[in-house]
């Protein structure tokens, strides 16, 4: 087909901050994990599906599939939605005394 550009699985963007090597990527709606470690404005790509190990807010466990969301303040997982960005479901529980939970994006 003429028009098909990218599957959108890995996407190439101007980092909206200095991001390192899997590290949470996000630009208004679009969320990721940064491939590579990147400079402010520096392009980066961005790894917008998959499973990938994530920092979560401390002393919370989370359940299996349970949703998630990036906490863009604290820099972590966690399961409160109010001001927080969607980020996708735990693929696997996660101890409260866990420092990372299993997240599936996308």
């Amino acid at each position: 087909m003429k028009n098909f550009i990218e599957s959108g699985d890995a996407l190439t963007i101007p980092a909206p901050a200095a991001v390192s090597s899997g590290g949470v990527v996000v630009a208004g709606q679009l969320i990721g994990v940064a491939v590579s470690d990147a400079a402010s404005g520096a392009d980066v790509a961005v790894q917008t599906r998959g499973v990938f190990d994530l920092p979560k807010e401390a002393a919370l466990a989370i359940t299996l599939g349970a949703a998630v969301y990036w906490d863009a303040t604290a820099g972590v997982v966690t399961t409160t939605a109010t001001d927080n960005t969607p980020l996708g479901y735990a693929t696997a529980a996660a101890l409260a005394s866990a420092a990372t939970v299993r997240v599936r994006i996308g």
